[in-house]
């Protein structure tokens, strides 16, 4: 029997562990929840948007106990009271939006013919959560699948290990019937032997590049839907005309927030000669001010990496950069909880270039590259110099100039200053290795859906 073990990034200790389900025991939870889609998808829409709005409601009351596990798992610090802002702003909005996304797309309705085109639910949905934002990002995809009548059997990744488990509770005790939502604990064989034999009717996966070819070449040949949100290195664009001390404060929080974990965290920055270095000298002391700690504190500000094996790549990449000329600002003294593991200091390098894996390659960490640049054409041709495109950040009094570079950009969102913020009414997607598809807004319940036309001949 396989155990999966969640090792906090705390101080090391297994926090948690659970058995992996068999294939034939995780076969069987696919078939409950197959079994339950049609009676869910039956009932009226205002009712199952009603349960899940009491499912989210249920799992507010639990904040005291998800804060601290989310400490423990994961390492994100109390004092950020865990990610129930996003998680209610996103689920709220897809609730108000549900009965115009849904509704029927009416062509005719005459005498003589009905024509109209129904979104009808795919079936079973598959999440697979990461543990980055591990509630918001089941989210995103379980209240709008739930709510247009599917049933989802959700895996979270072993670093959040009881964060599906307690999702699911919430929504049970608030009267989601058991089949509806299920979660499973899965190791990666039978989750792929599971897509394999084409268990489920669509798959959402939030997680690594190479974890998505995985899923990919699970599904293959099954004609299962797949949603991808993968890597990011997103860059961020300061110009000329742009308020440095909010370009400053926004975008050192986009890259360090989380500990850098964040799918739309800043991780490059392009800044205009002219502010170059008055933005520069501002972000370090801007960075220096954390408290790198124990995430249980309530005074530690940036808490540990989810894993030592994440702030190892983020450590080879700071290093392989100095190697190659970049120069590191922050003063590592500042920060002595930084134990060569799990707790890693925050860093700004410059003198940076894009023959350095730290300017092209994912980081995942509180560490972001800093380079100087002269125009517009210069600057939207470094950011384009990427294999991912999640969001970009541009920053300038200028919105007509702001809407040109980010018709110009490789993303799925653009920012005008602001950055590292999902927008439920807007569709959450991703252009290259970034991943396919969208979640949330209008186009959300259009993916967690399928088109089903009517042509009704009423009379000849």
């Amino acid at each position: 029997m396989t155990i999966i073990q969640c090792i906090s990034p705390v101080d090391g200790s297994v926090y948690a562990e659970r058995p992996a389900l068999s294939y034939d025991d995780a076969a069987a939870v696919v078939a409950r929840a197959r079994k339950a889609q049609k009676s869910w998808a039956k009932r009226p829409l205002e009712e199952r948007v009603s349960l899940v709005l009491k499912g989210v409601a249920r799992l507010n009351e639990m904040a005291e106990d998800v804060v601290k596990e989310l400490a423990w798992q994961m390492g994100r610090p109390v004092r950020y009271g865990g990610e129930f802002k996003g998680f209610n702003e996103r689920s709220n909005y897809v609730a108000s939006i549900a009965h115009d996304a849904l509704a029927p797309l009416l062509i005719e309705k005459s005498d003589k013919f009905e024509r109209y085109i129904k979104r009808e639910a795919h079936g079973v949905v598959f999440v697979i959560a990461p543990w980055n934002y591990p509630y918001m990002t089941a989210i995103n995809t379980v209240a709008p699948a739930l709510m247009a009548g599917n049933t989802v059997v959700i895996k979270h990744a072993s670093q959040t290990l009881l964060v599906g488990e307690r999702l699911v509770r919430a929504f049970t005790e608030a009267g989601v019937p058991e089949d509806v939502f299920l979660n499973v604990f899965l190791d990666h064989d039978t989750t792929s032997k599971l897509i394999a034999a084409g268990s489920f009717n669509f798959i959402n996966f939030t997680g690594s590049v190479e974890g998505g070819r995985s899923i990919e070449r699970a599904a293959a040949g099954t004609f299962t839907g797949i949603g991808l949100e993968l890597g990011g290195k997103d860059p961020g664009y300061v110009m000329e005309d742009a308020d440095l001390d909010a370009a400053v404060d926004t975008l050192m929080d986009g890259a360090t927030y989380n500990s850098g974990q964040c799918c739309c965290g800043i991780e490059r920055i392009y800044v205009n000669e002219n502010l170059y270095d008055a933005f520069v000298e501002k972000s370090v002391a801007w960075v220096s001010n954390y408290k790198l700690g124990n995430p249980l504190d309530p005074e530690t500000s940036l808490g540990p990496m989810a894993h030592k094996r994440f702030a190892a790549t983020v450590r080879a990449q700071i290093e392989d950069a100095v190697a190659k000329g970049a120069k590191a600002l922050v003063d590592p003294k500042l920060f002595p909880a930084d134990d060569g593991g799990a707790y890693i200091a925050p860093q700004i390098l410059v003198d940076v270039d894009h023959s350095m894996s730290f300017m092209t390659e994912e980081t995942f960490g509180p560490a972001v590259g800093i380079m100087k640049v002269k125009s517009d054409e210069e600057a939207i041709a470094l950011m384009n110099d990427s294999k991912y495109g999640l969001t970009a950040s541009v920053w300038t009094k200028d919105a007509e100039r702001a809407t040109r570079i980010g018709d110009e950009i490789e993303t799925g969102t653009v920012f005008l200053n602001r950055a590292d913020y999902l927008d439920p009414a807007l569709c959450w997607t991703g252009v290259k290795e970034t991943g396919r598809g969208g979640s949330l807004s209008v186009i959300g319940f259009q993916n967690l859906t399928r088109p089903k036309s009517y042509h009704l001949r009423k009379s000849f």
